[in-house]
């Protein structure tokens, strides 16, 4: 039986770390918007039944002018997000159709370059065990430091993760957790962490730096360049919707 997955992805952020003229969301990656590349990364697949989209409330005429008709024509539901993401991820719960489907992925909206097989992978590990992330070992020498930048520790890197996305989760579980945030830690923001808080078993799929997260110009400029190493998609017929999206 073929999964039937919904995808949350939030774009409602403020991007206040990042450096452009447009909120890192809507930054030009290699001719389209980069919350477009990671929307049609999951509207290409069969497992994925539903997309909906968190956008920032002040960013909405934009929003619709720009990009309104390409997302519906691939049938992907926008709402207006909340003031902090746990906020939006809560509005995208209410509108997941649960009875037709069998996961909910949460996706960053910003991590534009994730694989085809990297989502393969954690959306089978998460169908076997109820919950599973994308995750890559760290590499480097990890330093800890007080508040003026002094080391006070260097950490054994073995065993340590640094977490990505999708985050997978079966529905109940993923409810539960959000159900139970105020209670758990308020100020807790990865979803698998609230998962974890519930004592529900969280399964790492590894992954590779490859999945990065825009979060400054730099970013922004390595993005482009994984794409571009990555061999171009033959067209199937004519020219799609997302082929009129251009830079700004």
């Amino acid at each position: 039986m073929t999964l039937k997955v919904s995808v949350l992805i939030p774009a409602a952020g403020t991007s206040s770390r990042f450096e452009g003229k447009r909120k890192k969301q809507f930054a030009d990656l290699n001719g389209r918007a980069v919350f477009l590349r990671s929307v049609e990364i999951f509207a290409d697949r069969k497992d994925v039944a539903q997309i909906i989209i968190a956008i920032p409330a002040e960013d909405e005429e934009l929003f619709q002018v720009k990009w309104s008709a390409n997302l519906s024509f691939f049938g992907v539901k926008h709402i207006i997000g909340g003031e902090q993401r746990h906020d939006s991820i809560n509005k995208m719960l209410a509108k997941v159709n649960y009875d037709e489907i069998d996961l909910i992925a949460v996706h960053d909206a910003v991590r534009p370059c994730v694989s085809k097989e990297q989502i393969d992978a954690v959306f089978t590990a998460a169908a076997e065990s109820g919950a599973a992330i994308l995750a890559h070992q760290l590499v480097g020498t990890i330093k800890q430091a007080d508040k003026n930048n002094i080391i006070t520790n260097t950490l054994d890197r073995r065993g340590f993760w640094e977490a990505q996305t999708p985050q997978v989760f079966k529905p109940d579980i993923i409810r539960k957790a959000y159900q139970r945030r105020s209670e758990i830690d308020k100020n807790i923001t990865d979803d698998s962490q609230l998962v974890e808080a519930l004592g529900v078993p969280v399964r790492l799929v590894e992954s590779n730096a490859g999945n990065i997260k825009i979060t400054s110009g730099t970013d922004l400029a390595i993005a482009s360049a994984i794409l571009k190493s990555r061999p171009a998609k033959k067209p199937k017929g004519p020219a799609g919707p997302w082929a009129g999206e251009q830079g700004w």
